[in-house]
């Protein structure tokens, strides 16, 4: 059974509820009716939220990964860096041209390498467990 109820609309949304129904091909009625069952109903706005929620949490591992991969890339490079400054001599100027020349052909080889390892889909820092971080800290402190 259903009651009859009488509501004022701005002439506006009135015009909105009429286009609707028109193009729904539903009475105004229905309309309303849905308007109201939607706002009355507490499962949508909480759908909303854990949906909300579900996407900010993807998006917070996304970026605890992405922290944590630089700080592996930035940790890896510093210490390349300190091991080869500590024991690399410095070369006679007679050498270095020779020494350039093939630090290009190695560098090149390193590029093709690095190249054909992402093309793969290989990472060196899938080889890195998740809990690295943990113990990185104490090495980069002892440093």
């Amino acid at each position: 059974m259903r009651s009859r109820m009488n509501v004022y609309f701005p002439p506006e949304m009135l015009k909105q509820i009429a286009d609707l129904a028109d193009r729904k091909g539903l009475s105004r009625s229905a309309i309303v009716e849905a308007a109201v069952a939607s706002f009355l109903s507490p499962d949508g706005s909480d759908r909303m939220e854990a949906a909300f929620t579900r996407r900010l949490d993807r998006l917070t591992r996304q970026v605890q990964r992405l922290e944590r991969d630089i700080g592996i890339s930035v940790e890896t490079l510093a210490l390349y860096i300190r091991f080869w400054l500590a024991i690399t001599p410095p070369l006679p100027e007679d050498a270095q041209s020779a020494a350039q020349i093939k630090g290009r052909e190695r560098f090149e080889g390193f590029v093709e390498t690095l190249g054909r390892k992402l093309q793969k889909g290989q990472s060196f820092l899938k080889e890195i467990p998740d809990d690295v971080e943990a113990n990185t800290s104490g090495i980069a402190s002892n440093d």
